[in-house]
């Protein structure tokens, strides 16, 4: 059951929010969770500060995912997500947060896991 949710300042067309869902959708096996599951939400034209910059490109990505997984495959996540919305954004890596939230309780269909 995991959730990423992608706050991103660039403001995107449907077919490059198309993109970053499918890619998202193949790399999430990383972390031992299948596709069929994933929930990804994308707010694009966020605004987004590092330091006292306004990021033209940059991104807060937060994963939840039901459980947890490695820090290995938390790691290998966080350059995947990096490395996909560099190539579709032109995001720097260094204009890029990821946090990773393991949740114990988790609803869905109307009861929890």
């Amino acid at each position: 059951m995991p959730f990423i949710d992608c706050k991103l300042s660039r403001k995107l067309d449907g077919e490059q929010k198309d993109k970053i869902k499918r890619r998202l959708g193949e790399a999430v096996r990383v972390l031992g969770k299948p596709e069929s599951y994933l929930m990804v939400g994308i707010a694009d034209g966020y605004d987004l500060y590092f330091g006292s910059k306004k990021l033209e490109n940059g991104a807060y990505v937060s994963v939840s995912l039901f459980g947890s997984a490695t820090s290995a495959a938390y790691e290998k996540m966080t350059g995947i997500i990096c490395d996909i919305l560099g190539e579709e954004l032109g995001a720097a890596g260094s204009e890029v947060y990821v946090t990773y939230h393991g949740v114990n309780d988790w609803g869905w269909n109307g009861a929890n896991f």
